[in-house]
């Protein structure tokens, strides 16, 4: 099973979200997912990605990619055990990121979102994951 993630590039309450993530991530884990794609931008990208590490101590296959929406950007690309670069040459520079987002979407059997509201790439992510009927794993405050 693959899963990515989409959310907000600032968050608030980050221990609760961290919690959340743990939470949800061991259960995908248990589940069978194997395979989780990240963007690598934005405080909940970071996120995800530090609380994939933390669960890659206990599950060793876990494979944690980051998904480049650039080349040779110079991106530190440690902490991840390999990376992918969609086909985006021909994307504007612009528009890669949201192409690189719909490719991870593509890509995902679930996606694990934090998104508060819709306007912004978040929100757009969510509702394409929504029109290819990923499952949907959504925050919402308790």
């Amino acid at each position: 099973m693959n899963v990515t993630f989409c959310g907000h590039a600032q968050i608030w309450q980050s221990e609760e979200i961290e919690k959340w993530l743990f939470h949800i991530t061991q259960s995908l884990i248990e589940q069978g997912a194997t395979t989780f794609y990240l963007g690598g931008y934005g405080a909940f990208d970071s996120l995800a990605a530090s609380v994939l590490r933390e669960q890659k101590k206990r599950y060793r296959n876990i494979e944690l990619v980051l998904v480049l929406a650039y080349l040779n950007t110079g991106r530190g690309t440690s902490g991840y055990d390999s990376t992918v670069y969609p086909p985006l040459e021909t994307v504007p520079h612009r528009f890669a990121i949201s192409h690189r987002n719909r490719w991870m979407v593509e890509a995902a059997d679930v996606v694990v979102a934090y998104v508060l509201h819709d306007w912004g790439g978040a929100a757009t992510t969510l509702r394409y994951a929504k029109q290819k009927d990923r499952k949907i794993i959504l925050y919402s405050k308790l």
